[in-house]
């Protein structure tokens, strides 16, 4: 399609004429009704109005996109403003500094199934030229003027001053500037995901750049880190983004706690050091959650990992914006052995041992992710399951099931992040054998996982129908103060409850009279 698109260049190579209809070859037709009502509502006003960025981009590649940038020569707030009014979308301001706003629509005007689309406005001074050169990579830095979009299209031309079609053809990101990242340290995280995303190489000079200024991310708000960290672990196959991100230097960066995992060694068990582990268990995380390869085994290891609707619903749920089950997951997967550098330790009998580490760990994730402005809830999901990461290898020994009191108290220690931390283990577990894994020890622990979350579907029907006893039960026949120990009884009562020691409401009296009595001898 990109072939179709080229013409000759003119002296200056600012524009490239397209015949007649050629839009509706470039754009996706279900866009053309809203870009072209956008087109008279701007014209009306009399305002040079341009589509610009990963639009185009993403047309041009015949990528789904919902979001469209606009760069408007007037004040982008007003603009964006009036155009919410009249097409009956949500009014953003964005930036009111910058003059950035933003139009949600919903309904009628949305061309895709997703139900929303955002229109970005901006304001630029000058030419669009100008603007352009403003702009982060060369495939980002094109324009198509609005008020050309007539019912015959023709004459349609595409602003690229900075050759930025040809390096779509070539699959090259590219900066427009050698000052690109200088002026927004942001874009050192954009141009791996880019990359990534695309499937696209990072020009040599380009990526020289970001390799001198990688430091400058560390001066980024930590809201806007958090939000690209997000984007670049939506990307499938996150560990070689990871990856990319280390060998730039932008991963330490972000958070230096990791440069001093690299070169710590681990017992005979662990294939790569602690480091390296914890890449690769984003990578599993990534395999056993179906959305990624693992080159260290065979689709059968897959087959053995429980799945169904209900876990990849779980693993889809919003956490906090731009954040799911999934993403945070594999933030607790990097983050999991982040304390492992300060308790290592060789024991008497010469055992490297690394204890305290989980617990050490979810206080460090805490501070990690609390510098990166995460929401408190992702923050809290992320640490449970750094602290609780060990539990599922520990509730069984030696081949036996967990019993169900030991399910239980796994549920009620891990709350919120019970599910999420059995797949963070068998990540964990991936990643620590590599190459080496153990075909038996792999198939006994998904056995045990897939036992865990049976039983703890059962017992969350037993728990959520009424208790056999309350507090008022308590107080009235066994003569109780009210009190926390009143909770810590009915706390018993549902754990031998949910474990199937008691079914009865005589069984749970009985249970607590006896509980009672030997706390008196």
């Amino acid at each position: 399609m990109l072939a179709e698109i080229k013409s000759t260049d003119s002296e200056k190579n600012t524009a490239k004429k397209a015949p007649g209809g050629f839009f509706d070859r470039l754009i996706d037709s279900r866009f053309l009704p809203l870009l072209t009502r956008l087109s008279h509502l701007l014209t009306e006003r009399q305002v040079p109005s341009y589509i610009v960025g990963g639009f185009i981009r993403d047309m041009l590649l015949k990528r789904d996109t919902a979001d469209i940038d606009i760069a408007v020569s007037s004040d982008a707030l007003e603009i964006a403003h009036g155009v919410a009014t009249a097409l009956e979308g949500k009014y953003i301001p964005l930036d009111a500094v910058n003059r950035i706003g933003r139009v949600i629509l919903t309904g009628k005007e949305v061309p895709y199934a997703s139900g929303q689309c955002e229109l970005d406005f901006s304001t630029f001074a000058g030419s669009i030229e100008e603007d352009l050169r403003q702009r982060d990579f060369t495939i980002d830095a094109m324009a198509i003027e609005l008020s050309r979009l007539k019912k015959s299209c023709a004459g349609f031309t595409i602003i690229d001053p900075f050759q930025g079609q040809r390096d779509l053809e070539q699959g090259i990101i590219r900066t427009v500037t050698r000052s690109a990242f200088e002026s927004d340290a942001a874009r050192l995280l954009r141009a791996i995901r880019l990359a990534h995303e695309l499937g696209f190489t990072i020009d040599g000079e380009t990526e020289t750049l970001m390799k001198r200024h990688c430091h400058l991310i560390a001066g980024i708000a930590g809201e806007r880190v958090r939000e690209e960290m997000l984007l670049l672990l939506t990307v499938p196959q996150t560990g070689a983004v990871l990856t990319h991100l280390d060998r730039i230097g932008l991963l330490t960066a972000i958070i230096p706690e990791l440069a001093l995992e690299k070169g710590v060694g681990q017992p005979p068990e662990h294939f790569w050091d602690v480091f390296d582990h914890s890449l690769k268990t984003v990578a599993a995380v990534d395999f056993i959650l179906r959305q990624g390869s693992w080159e260290y085994a065979e689709r059968e290891a897959l087959n053995m990992v429980p799945w169904s609707v209900e876990l990849e619903e779980h693993f889809n749920t919003g956490v906090s914006s731009g954040s799911t089950r999934r993403l945070i997951l594999k933030m607790a997967a990097l983050l999991h052995d982040i304390a492992k550098p300060q308790t290592k330790a060789i024991d008497s009998s010469g055992r490297m041992r690394f204890l305290g580490h989980a617990r050490e760990g979810a206080t460090a994730s805490n501070s990690i992710l609390e510098r990166l402005r995460f929401s408190n809830k992702e923050i809290k999901l992320v640490e449970a399951m750094v602290e609780h990461h060990l539990r599922p290898t520990q509730i069984s020994q030696s081949g036996i099931l967990p019993t169900q009191r030991a399910i239980y108290r796994y549920f009620r220690d891990t709350g919120d992040a019970g599910v999420d931390t059995l797949f963070l283990s068998l990540a964990d577990h991936l990643a620590t054998r590599g190459p080496n894994l153990n075909p038996d020890g792999w198939r006994e622990h998904t056995r045990i996982v897939d036992y865990v979350l049976n039983e703890h579907s059962e017992q969350e029907t037993l728990v959520s129908t009424p208790g056999l006893i309350n507090g008022n039960d308590l107080i009235d026949i066994f003569g109780l103060s009210p009190g926390p120990g009143i909770g810590n009884l009915l706390e018993l009562i549902r754990e031998a409850h949910a474990s199937g020691e008691l079914k009865t409401r005589e069984e749970a009296l009985s249970y607590i009279r006896k509980h009672l009595e030997n706390e008196a001898e």
